[in-house]
């Protein structure tokens, strides 16, 4: 067992493995909104009825973080990781090989079930390799792994499935999943545990206000997004009049937005954590605003969709600043719902814009449901920010509010 942080080969070794995680499944996440038209196909379906996968995946996240958080509290973190990896894996794998729609919804569901707990146990794992003035950088190096796969892994996913089939895409991400068990195997040493809460003081400190609301703002506002990118190939093909070959550098496109948003929310919630995410979700209602306007124009709508990337990494990054801030009694299950909070947006996103496209108002109605979703979530936010600047009782709350 580990008890100080290891030699620098070490933790390269070992950061790069788990990146290598949280890239696959960075692709897995969002490569179904790039393959929708060929999974209707094939499976004869509609392209709403496809977007369920997105939903089912979505779904499997938010059940299977707390879920797997709370019951494997006291596990040893590598097999941990070895584990949700290797589930990963297979749920991949059946995603492949599933022959209809039903099976196909229940292997992204399956898929779905390892990804908040892994990311957040893996950054972990990746802070306790290195001295606590680095931790934050070594936890930053794992989630890299997400970036790097909606700039290149997705688009790669969305040629790849265009050139030999959308399952082929499946089997990519299977395959990483492989790779990631090896090498996490091979180069992630074992650390020891620390001090673990207990789950019902977790599960209690949950329960505050403030922690509450923040998970509500992101599983509404956040949907906005999911709202238009679940259907962005038909969106851009149908409507914008792109060509199918150029979806890859959309996507790209859309990748290159949450980087720069990473970049520059930084410094925003630096100076302040609740002017960033209201400040997130407004500049996200009026850029998709101006998506659902303006998508004939492909120009506009693909400048739209850079900043549609942009704004979603603003929210995200000041909501789970804010999160932290508010449960730092709570850091394992308080994770776990972070993670669980997007990607209920995720699901809900993808539910609505379903919803409307099937009642015939076309593929520029999931902006408008998405619009509306922001509006939502700025209001809860707002709500929550107008609560603890009334100054809480709970001892918990009580910090600066420009924090």
């Amino acid at each position: 067992m580990s008890d100080a942080p290891v030699s620098r080969g070490v933790y390269k070794f070992a950061v790069f493995a788990l990146a290598i995680g949280a890239f696959a499944i960075g692709v897995t996440e969002f490569a179904t909104m790039g393959l929708l038209p060929m999974i209707a196909e094939e499976l004869g379906i509609t392209v709403p009825q496809a977007g369920h996968a997105v939903s089912f995946y979505a779904i499997g996240v938010v059940v299977g973080a707390p879920l797997i958080t709370t019951i494997a509290a006291h596990m040893d973190r590598k097999l941990l990781l070895l584990c949700m990896m290797g589930l990963f894996a297979l749920g991949n794998l059946a995603s492949m090989l599933a022959p209809t729609a039903t099976l196909f919804n229940i292997a992204r569901f399956v898929s779905g079930l390892p990804h908040g707990a892994y990311l957040g146990i893996g950054a972990v794992v990746a802070a306790s390799l290195v001295p606590a003035n680095r931790r934050g950088r070594a936890m930053s190096r794992v989630m890299l792994g997400l970036t790097i796969a909606n700039i290149f892994g997705v688009p790669f996913a969305a040629a790849l499935g265009n050139m030999f089939g959308w399952r082929s895409a499946y089997a990519l991400v299977a395959g990483l999943g492989v790779l990631t068990v090896i090498m996490v195997a091979v180069g992630v040493p074992r650390v020891k545990l620390g001090a673990v809460p207990s789950a019902r003081g977790e599960i209690k400190a949950l329960g505050r206000a403030q922690i509450i609301l923040t998970l509500v703002a992101g599983s509404v506002g956040f949907g906005g997004m999911f709202a238009v990118y679940t259907y962005i190939t038909p969106t851009m093909t149908d409507v914008a009049g792109v060509p199918g070959v150029a979806i890859p550098w959309v996507l790209a496109v859309y990748g290159l937005g949450m980087t720069a948003g990473s970049l520059i929310a930084g410094p925003l919630v630096d100076k302040s954590i609740e002017r960033s995410a209201t400040g997130g979700m407004i500049l996200s209602a009026l850029v998709l605003a101006a998506f659902g306007a303006f998508t004939h124009i492909a120009a506009v709508a693909i400048i739209a969709l850079f900043l549609i990337g942009v704004s979603g990494s603003m929210i995200t990054t000041a909501l789970q600043m804010r999160l932290f801030r508010e449960s730092h009694d709570a850091p394992s299950l308080s994770a776990a719902m972070n993670h669980a909070a997007f990607n209920l947006a995720n699901a809900l996103g993808a539910w609505l814009g379903g919803i409307v496209i099937t009642a015939g108002l076309g593929y520029r109605a999931p902006a408008w449901v998405g619009v509306g979703l922001c509006l939502s979530g700025l209001i809860v936010i707002s709500i929550a920010i107008f609560l603890r600047r009334g100054g809480s009782t709970d001892p918990h709350t009580r910090t600066s509010v420009e924090t």
